[in-house]
């Protein structure tokens, strides 16, 4: 006991003045060091912001973070022992620090471990001490059993290394900001590279390949060259020249669900949506040839079913009014009516006109009064209707809720199988004067040569199961996809993404439902401003903007559940959606200088954090302040240095060397002029 009295006491610096759960203020001791402490065992600078200090209490200590270092200016001296203040003396300085509370410091055997949280606050007059090197080290080092992932080093904690455990850090979700060439891309590729490495070191087995999947999604062609030596790459973008490194990107659009299909065709509600789900509905399910009328004459029975065994349901002996105040005769009237309007072979059209006689006889006894309407109905109406209509099962099948491929499922179809009924449903319904114009968007759309080469849908090209095979990967095989972007047509690149990252999500939802387990994978979006944009909530507008934010923000607040990591990166973060943003739980904040941008950070941060953000703007390239889930309390890090060779193609372009012939730069624009305009080179 007295080896831990004599502890504090050579390592105090101050006493405690004010304490509230936001703040510890601290009064200096004069004697204290002014620029290095010795007394640490090792030289340690003191005081420094963002540095750390310790509260000793019944549990272990408290952990300061110093947020603020300043001098008060007292008239007399406040010294230790003897004092005289009738002696004339000169005004004195007294050094001040306040400190936010981050977490408690235990000593576990012989260990230190950090545990979060803040539970019991010290008293005004109780002794501040400077850690020694193994309490700062065990203050910045991540003891959790995964923390195998080394990501920088502490310099304000004698650069002691840094790890983190990827399960945290990838499964509750990444934002890594930061202003451009502060190197949140690099450190997005690193986290990548680190992580491999060290699982590889884990597996210490050659023979096998990680079972490991990331997928990033890369708007401006950075992340090309950054994983060539670590095995399982695949690469796909707009293909313009023949590239056996690349393979061409697919989204076909027998993937698109019927919401994407509104957003690019730029469908109105009342006629052309309804319209272009049943057109989806039907070529996806093969029913646009020649059994469609029975196919849909069918689904009218089935509907008439469910609807009358409803009334039924209402365990009352006679009807009248239908849910929704329409009465039972009309509905039995207009059913009567749409019936009829079938035209059908023989033995079909006999098994028809009994249902038809079936109700015309019931209507024939319940006729309208004077005032127009059918009176109530007796149970045994209802049930003869349905007999009649279940004896003709034999004729049509059985009638039952239709079970094949919706709208939305990712079925095969041709698009001009697609325009053709599409075509042909509009002459049905006798609205061609409202589908010319969308018509023509669609058909603009599907027709494209830009466009053709992403979305085309050739069966024998690309299956569901290749598909998934190619973007997430198969089994055991470490697996790293990079989609590029950068050539994506600005019409179709919203659409292209909200439809990548839905299906991606989708499978991994059906592959826990089917394995009861999940399969881990990490998507990551660069330049996330552009993609996961705010958007109004009051809007009914599907555009393709919006569907892409939303399946973001389906993937943040959803995601963890399925295994589906998601690390964002972005130098724009008042621009993200707050949904997104506010679902990571993990934060690597480089160097940010707009104040718009520090506030959003500041909002999503806890009130007592955020004094530790009074760094950003001045943070240099490398350093990152890295707060949240993955690690136990905020630290400053100097993040490890990434080979040239393996960063991001983003660094700051070289105007003086090529300004003065250091680095050459040759000049021919003819090829580029001939694939910008589609222009065919002529065989010799």
């Amino acid at each position: 006991m007295s080896q831990e009295f004599d502890f504090i006491r050579n390592q105090t610096i101050g006493t405690v003045e004010f304490v509230s759960p936001k703040e510890i203020k601290v009064l200096v001791d004069p004697n204290s060091p002014y620029n290095t402490s010795l007394n640490t065992g090792m030289p340690q600078p003191f005081p420094r912001i963002n540095g750390y200090l310790l509260i000793p209490n019944e549990f272990g200590a408290l952990i300061g973070l110093i947020s603020w270092i300043g001098i008060e200016y007292s008239p007399y001296p406040k010294r230790k022992g003897f004092k005289d203040f009738d002696l004339i003396d000169l005004p004195f300085p007294l050094r001040k620090i306040s400190l936010t509370p981050v977490g408690i410091l235990k000593k576990k055997e012989n260990e230190y471990e950090i545990e979060r949280g803040i539970y019991t606050y010290p008293s005004v007059g109780d002794p501040v001490i400077i850690p020694s090197d193994g309490q700062l080290k065990a203050i910045v080092q991540n003891k959790e059993k995964n923390a195998k992932v080394k990501i920088g080093t502490a310099p304000l904690a004698a650069n002691a290394p840094i790890f983190v455990d990827p399960d945290k850090l990838f499964g509750r979700h990444l934002a890594i900001l930061g202003n451009t060439g502060s190197g949140k891309s690099c450190t997005a590729a690193g986290l990548i590279r680190w992580s491999l490495e060290s699982a590889k070191k884990e597996l210490n087995d050659n023979s096998r390949t990680l079972n490991s999947r990331f997928i990033i999604l890369d708007p401006n062609g950075e992340y090309a060259d950054s994983f060539d030596d670590l095995g399982g790459v695949k690469k796909f973008k707009v293909k313009i020249s023949d590239d056996s490194v690349f393979q061409q990107l697919k989204v076909p659009t027998w993937m698109w669900n019927s919401y994407e299909w509104c957003s690019i065709a730029q469908a109105s509600a009342k006629t052309q949506r309804p319209l272009l789900r049943r057109a989806l509905r039907e070529v996806k399910s093969g029913t646009s040839e020649t059994n469609e009328i029975l196919i849909n004459l069918k689904r009218d029975l089935t509907s008439i079913l469910i609807t009358l065994r409803s009334y039924l349901n209402q365990g009352i002996s006679s009807y009248a009014n239908f849910p929704g105040k329409q009465n039972l005769g009309e509905f039995l009237e207009s059913s009567k009516n749409s019936l009829g309007s079938y035209q059908i072979g023989d033995n079909e059209n006999g098994a028809l006109n009994s249902i038809i006689s079936s109700i015309t006889g019931i209507l024939d006894v319940r006729k309208k009064n004077n005032s127009g309407y059918y009176p109530s109905f007796e149970k045994k109406d209802i049930e003869s209707i349905i007999e009649k209509i279940k004896e003709q099962e034999s004729v049509f099948g059985k009638f039952e809720i239709y079970k094949g491929p919706d709208e939305d499922s990712p079925v095969f179809f041709k698009n001009d199988d697609f325009i053709s009924h599409l075509e042909r449903l509009s002459q049905e319904q006798n609205v061609q004067q409202f589908l010319d114009f969308f018509l023509m968007r669609v058909r603009s759309i599907l027709t494209d040569e830009r466009i053709v080469s992403i979305i085309s849908t050739d069966e024998n090209e690309i299956t569901l199961q290749k598909w998934l095979e190619n973007y997430i990967g198969g089994n055991e095989q470490q697996s790293i996809v990079i989609i590029d972007l950068s050539l994506v047509p600005s019409e179709i690149i919203y659409l292209t993404v909200a439809v990548f990252s839905r299906v991606i999500f989708e499978a991994l939802q059906r592959y826990r439902k089917l394995n009861g387990n999940i399969l881990p994978s990490v998507l990551v979006m660069e330049e996330a401003h552009n993609f996961i944009k705010r958007y109004e909530i009051d809007s009914d507008e599907i555009s393709s903007q919006r569907l892409c934010t939303q399946s973001f923000e389906k993937i943040a607040k959803e995601g963890r559940k399925f295994g589906l990591g998601l690390v964002i990166s972005s130098q724009r973060p008042s621009e993200l959606s707050q949904t997104v943003l506010s679902q990571c739980n993990t934060f690597i904040l480089h160097r940010i200088v707009n104040d718009r941008d520090q506030e959003m950070v500041r909002k999503l941060l806890p009130d007592a954090l955020g004094s530790i953000l009074n760094e950003l703007p001045v943070l240099p390239s490398q350093k990152a302040i890295i707060l949240g889930w993955a690690i136990p309390i905020p630290l400053l890090v100097e993040i490890n240095y990434l080979d040239e060779k393996y960063r991001p193609q983003s660094k700051d372009p070289d105007f003086w060397d090529v300004w003065t012939y250091k680095e050459e730069r040759k000049v021919d624009w003819k090829p580029i002029v001939d694939e910008w305009q589609n222009k065919k080179t002529k065989e010799v």
